[in-house]
């Protein structure tokens, strides 16, 4: 038997577009005003006292963290429903590689819990004194960076494909396509650069405002293209149906 998928394109691309904003907002409240606000590099007493105080506010960022993982899978299914016509290997490339992303992830997100465990004590590190449970809790927030940024390489990759399916099948602006492929490639530059260089912090600025810029400025685009021009790219491209899924 063989079935059409469900979903239309232009609905996926909006529900991509939304998708893209719901992980902007969960980021600012998971990153920005919890990890961000509450984890003290170089300080692991200040670390673990932050986390402690606040264990409600830590879990809320574990939680927020959690829900993006799985709205990104829902994001990589939708883009391949919208870009499958412009070339059915490429679109499930892309989306693999948006998968492959979000299951690198889910580890940095259990590395945030023990990190929770060892700063508000219990049963679980009932063996450690004060000083072990301070190095335990700032060196598992070191594994979630380093787990993430290890996950951004399958995400630069995913943005390198996507970005070569906007340029080769011009449903998109090509610019856009091109910027998205910067932005891959400055998350897997700043991967490597942190893995390789000793002395990564004397040029942590320049990379950071590189990356920012170029994933700010090309996935805020990719979102308002998601909801604004993507439908209409879609219908407007030639009667071809994409292939027909088996069952």
């Amino acid at each position: 038997m063989r079935i059409r998928t469900a979903l239309a394109p232009a609905t996926a691309a909006r529900l991509a577009g939304l998708g893209y904003i719901a992980i902007v907002l969960l980021a600012m409240g998971a990153n920005f005003l919890v990890r961000n606000q509450l984890v003290i590099p170089d300080d692991p007493a200040a670390t673990m006292s932050n986390i402690a105080e606040n264990a409600t506010t830590f879990r809320f960022g574990i939680a927020g963290f959690a829900a993006i993982a799985m709205i990104d899978i829902g994001i990589a299914w939708a883009l391949h429903v919208l870009l499958r016509t412009t070339g059915e290997r490429r679109s499930l490339l892309a989306a693999w590689l948006r998968v492959a992303y979000t299951v690198a992830f889910i580890p940095a997100i259990t590395f945030m819990y023990l990190a929770l465990q060892f700063a508000t004590g219990g049963n679980p590190v009932a063996g450690l004194d004060a000083g072990q449970r301070e190095a335990w809790t700032s060196l598992a927030m070191e594994a979630f960076d380093i787990t993430w940024l290890l996950a951004l390489v399958a995400f630069g990759l995913h943005l390198l494909v996507l970005g070569r399916i906007l340029v080769a099948s011009r449903i998109g602006p090509r610019v856009l396509g091109y910027g998205l492929g910067v932005a891959g490639v400055a998350y897997i530059a700043d991967t490597f650069a942190h893995l390789l260089l000793a002395n990564y912090a004397d040029f942590g600025g320049a990379f950071l405002a590189i990356v920012a810029t170029a994933s700010i400025v090309t996935e805020v685009w990719f979102t308002v293209w998601l909801l604004m021009r993507a439908p209409r790219a879609v219908a407007a491209l030639p009667g071809r149906e994409p292939d027909l899924v088996a069952a």
